[in-house]
């Protein structure tokens, strides 16, 4: 049985930017990553939680980001801003511009906001809840490095691509939603291997090809979409936004950063927010009423709403603390002495 370890929120953010700024990073850049990672453990969203610390240090050890980089954002268009990472962090280039098209698109009712030249590691959630926070609906995508394989195809070429909508919700926490197009998130392949999981079935291919429940053969082959050819079509559409709609790569132009120190792990996120208001004006709260409804209606049938389970994890977390594996703490806090994990 795997041994955990208990800590609250508090010591959980502690101990992450004391990782992060031990390994150079900025206080800006360390910060920023961590209300990411915090926010995702607090979920038991695990596979974006405090373990992804651990790819973070190996990234910039082998030279694949900038923990000092400063964003520059600029005005493209009435409706679009744009943040150049510089090299660096996506999460400190979206907290940089945030305002900035959250203005936007008050005033247009419509706005773009384009991150380029970023290392993005992290879940998108917290970013779409962010602006659905301030009244908006948002949807957020990115390409990843080429993971997963096309429907019927048999090699990497797409990206895991995840895509994140957020809507407002006049009394509570918005309505908010997170996916991987493929089966399932890479992270979560790491996690099964750490663990000495086997993988479920449909997840992967080895790399030869062949289907495999195998977590460390999957990770050498390639993770396959969810849905066929649909999650294929949704992936490919992310690669398009993401990627040259906004002057950035496709997911398989990107490789992760390596010992060898010629990896590129940077590429773009395409983020569209929308206002209610624009569209609506004074019969703005009647329709969001409505969408009410919606909602209503799925839980009066015993369903379940997307992100209600992390909602009751966000509740469980503020009250007890998180949970990780022992074994991801003790790695964290040898990262945290300078030894390698």
């Amino acid at each position: 049985m795997t041994e955990h370890t208990r800590l609250s929120l508090d010591e959980a953010w502690q101990l992450s930017v004391e990782v992060l700024e031990h390994h150079g990073f900025s206080n800006e850049h360390a910060a920023a990553i961590a209300r990411s990672m915090v926010a995702a453990q607090r979920d038991e969203c695990h596979s974006h939680g405090l373990y992804r610390l651990l790819d973070c240090v190996r990234t910039v050890r082998h030279g694949g980001v900038d923990p000092r980089a400063v964003p520059q954002v600029s005005d493209r268009a009435p409706g679009v801003v744009n943040v150049d990472a510089a090299g660096g962090c996506s999460l400190l280039a979206f907290e940089t511009a945030r305002q900035a098209l959250v203005d936007k698109a008050r005033s247009q009712g419509v706005a773009v906001l384009a991150i380029n030249n970023a290392f993005h590691f992290s879940a998108l959630w917290p970013e779409v809840e962010s602006l659905a926070e301030q009244g908006l609906a948002a949807l957020a995508m990115t390409p990843s490095h080429a993971y997963v394989a096309p429907a019927s195809g048999h090699s990497p070429l797409l990206g895991t691509n995840p895509i994140a909508f957020a809507w407002p919700r006049p009394d509570g926490l918005p309505f908010v939603f997170d996916f991987a197009t493929s089966a399932v998130a890479r992270g979560e392949i790491e996690l099964h291997r750490r663990a000495g999981k086997p993988l479920t079935e449909g997840w992967a291919l080895d790399e030869v090809g062949q289907p495999t429940t195998d977590p460390t053969a999957a990770l050498a082959g390639a993770l396959l979409p969810f849905g066929g050819h649909k999650g294929t079509a949704l992936s490919i559409m992310i690669e398009l936004l993401a990627g040259p709609l906004i002057g950035d790569c496709l997911g398989h132009q990107t490789q992760p950063a390596n010992a060898n120190g010629d990896g590129k792990p940077q590429h773009g996120e395409f983020i569209l927010a929308l206002d209610p208001h624009a569209f609506l004006g004074a019969d703005t709260e009647a329709h969001l009423q409505r969408a009410e409804t919606l909602f209503s209606g799925v839980l009066d049938q015993g369903a379940r709403l997307p992100s209600q389970r992390r909602h009751a994890a966000r509740r469980r977390s503020l009250a007890e603390g998180i949970t990780i594996p022992k074994a991801l703490h003790d790695d964290l806090l040898r990262l945290l002495e300078g030894r390698e994990n």
